[in-house]
C-alpha cells in the first residue's frame, strides 16, 4: 500500500513544482520608463503595411523602408517586399521632393500632401520624424513620450498611435507602431502598421 501513496506524493510534489516554476517564469510587468532620449540624427529600417480607401474601395500594400534624418533633413526610401524601389523622398526646410520610378521628381512645400497625391495614400512623414522614436504631439499640442505603460495617443491631426511592442534593451525603443486615421475633411480612412528593425545602441 505504501507504493501508491509514494507515487501520489511524487505527483503532488511534481505538480507543486510546476506551479512554482510557472509563477517564477511569468513575464515582468510592463516598464513605466519612457522611451530613449530623442535624437536629431538617426537611421532606421523596417517594414510597413498599409490599408486604405481609394475612391471608396479598399486597397492594401506592404513593403520595406529606410529612414535617415540628420538635423532638419529627412531622406526616406520605400521599396517593395522584393526590394524594388517604390519611391524616394527628400525633405529639407521649405522643400519636399518625391521621386517614383520612371517619373520626374515632384516637389512641394508640404511633404504630407505631396506623398498623399503621389502615392495615393497618406504617408505622414512629418509625424514619423517623432513617432519612430516614440514621441508625438498630442491633440492639445503637448509633447508625448511613450512608454510600455503609456503607449497610445491621438495627435492634433487626427492620427491614433499605439506603440504595440518594444525593442529589447534597458531603455525602451519602439518596435511596432500602429497608426490609424478615420475618414474626414476630404481624406479617407487609413491604417499603417510599422515594424522597426532592431536599433543598435
Amino acid at each position: 500500500m505504501s507504493l501508491p501513496i509514494a507515487r501520489k506524493n511524487l505527483v503532488a510534489a511534481g505538480f507543486a513544482c510546476a506551479l512554482l516554476s510557472a509563477c517564477a517564469t511569468t513575464g515582468a510587468p510592463p516598464s513605466a520608463q519612457p522611451v530613449a532620449a530623442y535624437r536629431d540624427s538617426v537611421e532606421l529600417a523596417g517594414r510597413l503595411s498599409v490599408n486604405y480607401q481609394r475612391d471608396g474601395k479598399p486597397e492594401s500594400l506592404s513593403g520595406k523602408f529606410v529612414w535617415r534624418q540628420s538635423g532638419q533633413r529627412i531622406d526616406v526610401s520605400l521599396a517593395s517586399p522584393l526590394g524594388q524601389t517604390i519611391a524616394v523622398i527628400g525633405v529639407a526646410p521649405g522643400l519636399a521632393t518625391l521621386t517614383q520610378g520612371g517619373q520626374a521628381p515632384r516637389t512641394a512645400a508640404d511633404i504630407d500632401s505631396l506623398s498623399a497625391q503621389a502615392l495615393g495614400w497618406p504617408l505622414p512623414v512629418s509625424g514619423l520624424r517623432d513617432w519612430l522614436q516614440g514621441y508625438a504631439l498630442d491633440a492639445d499640442g503637448r509633447r508625448f513620450a511613450a512608454s510600455p505603460l503609456r503607449a497610445s495617443v491621438t495627435t492634433g491631426d487626427g492620427w491614433r498611435l499605439t506603440f504595440v511592442s518594444w525593442q529589447d534593451g534597458a531603455t525602451p525603443r519602439p518596435k511596432r507602431i500602429d497608426a490609424e486615421r478615420g475618414a474626414g475633411a476630404g481624406s479617407e480612412a487609413v491604417a499603417i502598421r510599422i515594424v522597426i528593425d532592431p536599433v543598435q545602441p
